[in-house]
């Protein structure tokens, strides 16, 4: 019948986007047991085993993946369609954002900021450094730091961004001041790592310099903290050290040489443009990613 048609999908198109039965009965908010009863009611009517279940793990079987990649679209096209039914409206439910970790300090900020302008909104963070597949993993809004590279994603510019280059004053005060960016061979540097596990490079007004590193770090804010704990010479975004400048903890140093960082964009799959959420998301991100004047 008719009205069979969808009963299941989505509890089952959730497990397989979560690779859980758990966290997909949290995203539906429903009990585990509802999540797996549908699920299995689902795999009766087809006459197939959809999900592959031990005790640790589920994972689609063939017949599952196949039967996946159909209904996944035809779920986002019904969930576009409602959204475009709510254009306009007020904001309210569940907003998914993905957000890089250095992202953070500017990010939650702007949830403050979404919660005050719409009370009826609640949020779901995913903070991670890998790029999320927002269609595949159901984010509505993702902030992405770098090159955005040629998609069909929609983006808004939320903030440029400069490179500082950064010490406490105590060590400045043991080690003396560099002058120029040749000065940093003989210091102590504090380097990142990327995604990919490879120290970053630091961005200067005449080029990139690659430094010989006392720490590698693949998580910004420790990096912050060990600079003002005395323990070296780092870089790091503006907005990441800002209060520590204001306070005293931290002193810029190569002022002169500063360059400009990449800008930060949030983006969006096409099909959500139209959500009133996503809208006001936008709108939020971009008040609360503003450089203060």
């Amino acid at each position: 019948m008719e009205t069979e048609l969808f009963r299941g999908v989505v509890p089952f198109v959730a497990v397989a986007e979560e690779g859980s039965f758990r966290r997909a009965a949290v995203r539906l908010g429903v009990s585990v047991a509802a999540v797996s009863k549908a699920v299995r009611s689902l795999e009766e009517r087809v006459g197939q085993t959809l999900l592959a279940r031990t005790s640790r793990t589920v994972a689609l079987t063939g017949e599952g993946a196949a039967f996946f990649e159909r209904c996944r679209p035809a779920l986002a096209a019904v969930r576009s369609a409602h959204e475009a039914l709510r254009t306009g409206k007020e904001p309210k439910g569940s907003l998914v954002i993905a957000a890089p970790f250095i992202a953070m300090p500017l990010l939650i900020p702007a949830l403050g900021l979404l919660r005050e302008r719409y009370p009826a909104l609640t949020f779901q963070v995913r903070v991670g450094d890998q790029l999320s597949r927002l269609a595949e993993e159901s984010v509505d809004v993702a902030v992405r730091v770098g090159v955005l590279p040629a998609s069909s994603l929609i983006s808004r510019r939320l903030r440029r961004t400069r490179m500082l280059t950064v010490a406490s004053p105590g060590y400045l005060a043991r080690r003396g001041t560099p002058r120029t960016p040749r000065d940093l061979v003989g210091h102590d540097c504090l380097v990142g790592l990327s995604p990919e596990r490879k120290a970053r490079p630091w961005l200067f007004a005449r080029g990139p310099v690659v430094v010989a590193p006392v720490l590698l770090v693949d998580h910004g804010p420790s990096l912050v903290d060990a600079a003002r704990a005395g323990l070296g010479i780092g870089q790091a975004f503006d907005f990441m050290v800002s209060d520590e400048l204001a306070r005293g903890e931290l002193v810029q140093v190569l002022e002169s040489s500063t360059a400009n960082g990449p800008d930060i964009h949030a983006v969006c799959a096409p099909g959500r443009r139209a959500s009133a959420n996503v809208r006001a998301a936008f709108e939020a991100l971009a008040d609360a990613f503003r450089p203060a004047a």
